[in-house]
């Protein structure tokens, strides 16, 4: 796979960057970070060769100088609002986040829930964190905001929200994802520290959209299709246009935001706001670590048709609106792609179209799958009887990656009829084939007695990372079992069963 972006050279403009403002407001910044600080996944599918967790590298480098606060909308634990490309709840990735950050050895001061209205399984999260140790602080509703700034910053505003007593110069504030409340921490502890007659500061930590590329590139392109379902645009930054003369590009939130924000920043401090523009708030160095513009337009390309099939699919699924779906779209037709542009989709397409004509399929329903290798190669599987496409197209692709022949089986039959044995008749599934969570336990199984299923399931690493199409949305053990191998998937918008409900 092609490199486009060097992480070395991002890391030491960036760190410097957060330095120097540090510097700027008495060693004392409040450093909000947008987008994931672990695991940013969108960044390391645009940017090939992007560390997706260069934010956590960079911090460690600025160890003892940091400590982090991290935030979660009281709202997001209770509905449960979900991280898509790990499957995993706000609450549970705020606890992934926790772990990561000590296991580092960097300092997490505590946790804020925010917008907390009395909501009962907030306050069963604040219990379960105070169990273990981990200091929780309740932030509300802010009294008077938007329009009201007297109100805002008074004792019945930022003044009603919990201090948290800090102690390094740099305070990075993150939560698990969009709307956790970061800058409304931020500023309630600006607020606070004003009060104590302390100086401190506000900046962004920014990667997308990147200020300095053009609106259409597609970097802030594939931005704008990853945040369609928040109904965030890219534009240019007009107060950066009016103070510069230059143009720089900014996102409609933080642009809207800005006249209040700076309008707070004046009533609290009693004194000028020392940014000019949203942009010159963020510390964005992501451009400089580009190296190959055209590597990472390509792969965002890939991206926005990526994002494409999957508001397709939550758009069927109930889960999102046509709007999003066609935002996307928009999107595709404004860098001339189509969703066959994906090198992966017409393969699936004609494997599951060669499953139908062979009469192979799971209670006549026909899918393919394929999945590109790092090197360019494509591989194909289809459902069976026995099989889901996904457990079909992985064994295939392990077995093409370990030079072994394809009408060698890796899976025992024996293995293969009991898994199917117990499904059907003692656990009572209404199906038998089995989903590739249960393909890879059979993989693991054959090994003990077939040196060939050793060798290919050696190879698994070497998927991670490839990108996977299907011609049906996956079911629950197809998906955990693609997570853990780590592929790039899409599917097609139709469902793998006529079922309303899929428990494999």
């Amino acid at each position: 796979m092609k490199v486009g972006f060097d992480n070395e050279k991002y890391l030491a403009e960036q760190t410097e960057e957060i330095l120097r403002r540090a510097e700027q407001n008495g060693n004392k910044l409040y450093l909000e970070f947008g987008g994931k600080l672990m695991q940013d996944m969108h960044a390391a599918r645009i940017l090939p060769g992007y560390d997706p967790n260069v934010k956590l590298r960079l911090l460690q480098k600025l160890q003892d100088k940091a400590e982090i606060l991290l935030c979660i909308f009281a709202g997001d634990i209770e509905c449960k609002k979900m991280r898509a490309d790990f499957g995993i709840s706000y609450e549970s990735d705020a606890l992934r986040l926790i772990d990561g950050l000590t296991g580092l050895g960097l300092k997490v001061r505590g946790v804020v829930i925010t917008r907390f209205t009395g909501q009962h399984p907030a306050q069963q999260f604040k219990a379960r964190l105070e169990h273990r140790g981990i200091k929780v602080y309740l932030h509300h509703v802010t009294q008077g905001y938007p329009a009201d700034v007297e109100t805002i910053v008074s004792e019945q505003g930022y003044g009603a929200n919990e201090f948290v007593e800090t102690e390094r110069p740099i305070v990075v504030v993150t939560g698990p994802g969009p709307g956790s409340g970061k800058l409304a921490t931020c500023l309630t502890q600006l607020y606070h520290e004003h009060k104590l007659g302390r100086k401190a500061g506000y900046a962004k930590f920014e990667t997308f959209p990147v200020w300095n590329l053009p609106l259409d590139h597609p970097v802030n392109v594939a931005y704008e299709a990853a945040t369609a379902d928040l109904k965030d645009f890219n534009m240019v930054d007009p107060y950066h246009l009016q103070a510069y003369d230059k143009v720089s590009i900014n996102y409609n939130r933080d642009v809207a935001a800005f006249p209040l924000l700076r309008a707070i920043w004046e009533k609290m401090t009693n004194d000028a706001c020392p940014y000019k523009s949203p942009t010159d708030m963020g510390v964005n160095k992501i451009a400089f670590g580009i190296i190959d513009d055209e590597v990472v337009c390509e792969a965002s390309k890939q991206e926005v048709i990526r994002r494409y099939f999957r508001h397709l699919c939550e758009y069927t699924a109930g889960q999102s609106d046509k709007e999003t779906v066609d935002r996307v779209a928009e999107l595709m037709t404004k860098l001339h792609l189509s969703p066959e542009d994906r090198p992966v989709v017409n393969p699936a397409r004609q494997a599951g179209q060669d499953g139908r004509a062979k009469g192979k399929g799971r209670n006549g329903i026909y899918c393919g799958a394929a999945l590109m290798l790092k090197d360019g190669r494509i591989v194909t599987g289809k459902n069976s009887s026995q099989m889901h496409a996904a457990a079909s197209l992985v064994l295939n692709a392990i077995k093409v990656l370990s030079g072994i022949p394809d009408q060698l089986p890796l899976i025992a039959p024996q293995v293969v009829d009991s898994i199917a044995h117990m499904k059907h008749d003692i656990l009572k599934s209404k199906y038998c084939s089995l989903n590739l969570d249960e393909a890879l336990i059979g993989l693991a199984i054959s090994c003990a007695t077939n040196p060939a299923a050793q060798i290919a399931m050696e190879r698994l690493p070497d998927l991670r990372g490839c990108e996977m199409h299907m011609t049906h949305m996956v079911t629950p053990g197809d998906d955990a079992g693609l997570r853990r191998i780590g592929l790039q998937y899409t599917t097609d918008p139709f469902f793998a069963v006529a079922d309303l409900f899929v428990d494999a």
